[in-house]
């Protein structure tokens, strides 16, 4: 088949990383955020217009290039670890792939997230391939060890041979709005992670107002974030479309002032493969197509794969296969 295939390769050429900016309390007291618009606008996007046929196919192999596939479990193995890295060098099936003609894409999830104690497993088992490691750190998901003990951490995942470190921020500093103080552990948090891209997750469901999101997302931002992200997946809410909205806004309005591009990372929650294709949606409308990269967008994924490979499949033959066909780890 002839498919029209959303390039899936990442082009970091010219991409300059953020180098943290003094802290401007008198732009963090400008940030608003009006809930209402917000989600009358959420429920436009995707709404407007479909994706059919080829084309959706083409967004759900974009979306697999954009993905952090992730295991964050409290029984994690070293196995498990080593079975999902081996999905990730092959992560949709082979058949489908040939049908699809795109094998020569080389198409792979952008990173695989683990915690720090797996971090060595999967550099091992991602050997040969262009997958870096992105580990969770900062005593994920709380975030609320004494931060000599979170910058020790940092510094060992990046030992270890992590590429990206996912920080936990303390939700209290926000709910406080103690920006000054944010603001020096982020910045801290950055500087452990020397050549390592960071990534900071706000815990969006816990920050109470989504002006708090986005004033959070400019401090991390100013503090030197390469990415901000909503969420560690175990709060009871975790990525939304409002939410989203507000954190992607923000991104613009930095980009706006100081030419900067930051990522954006929506996490937990994320399962099916419309939901995947309606964060696409969101992202081309708000920031361009430009951000569809994986040094400007990931997914926080588990189990979104799975759905991913079964719509292919269904595009592909017009059955849905069970989820057993598509083992993950």
């Amino acid at each position: 088949m002839s498919l029209k295939i959303v390039d899936n390769q990442s082009h970091a050429t010219g991409h300059k990383r953020n180098p943290g900016f003094p802290l401007d309390l008198d732009w963090v007291e400008r940030v608003r955020m009006n809930r209402s618009a917000l989600e009358r606008r959420a429920g436009t996007i995707g709404a407007r217009r479909s994706v059919k046929k080829d084309y959706q196919l083409a967004w759900l192999l974009k979306a697999v290039s954009l993905m952090d596939l992730t295991t964050l479990n409290s029984d994690d193995t070293p196995g498990r670890v080593e079975r999902l890295c081996a999905k990730a060098r092959n992560p949709i099936r082979a058949d489908l792939v040939e049908a699809l003609g795109v094998k020569h894409l080389g198409i792979t999830p952008a990173a695989v997230c683990v915690y720090h104690n797996f971090v060595a497993t999967a550099v091992k088992a991602l050997e040969g391939t262009n997958i870096p490691v992105a580990a969770v750190s900062t005593a994920f998901p709380h975030g609320l060890t004494p931060l000599k003990i979170r910058l020790a951490e940092i510094e060992a995942s990046v030992e270890d041979g992590a590429k990206e470190i996912d920080i936990v921020i303390e939700r209290g500093m926000v709910l406080n709005g103690d920006w000054q103080g944010l603001y020096d552990q982020v910045k801290a948090m950055r500087a452990a992670c020397g050549d390592a891209h960071i990534k900071t997750i706000l815990g969006t469901g816990e920050l109470a107002t989504l002006t708090n999101v986005a004033k959070a997302s400019l401090v991390c931002m100013l503090a030197g974030a390469d990415f901000i992200k909503t969420s560690t997946g175990k709060e009871k809410t975790n990525a939304t479309l409002p939410t989203s909205l507000a954190m992607v806004r923000m991104i613009r309005w930095f980009h706006e002032e100081t030419g900067i591009e930051i990522g954006y990372k929506p996490a937990g929650g994320i399962a099916k493969a419309k939901d995947a294709i309606t964060y696409l949606a969101l992202m081309k409308e708000e920031l361009g197509i430009n951000w569809l990269q994986p040094h400007l967008f990931r997914f926080g994924a588990s189990s979104l794969l799975t759905d991913i490979e079964r719509q292919i499949e269904h595009g592909l033959t017009g059955r849905y296969a069970a989820d057993y066909r598509f083992a993950m780890a």
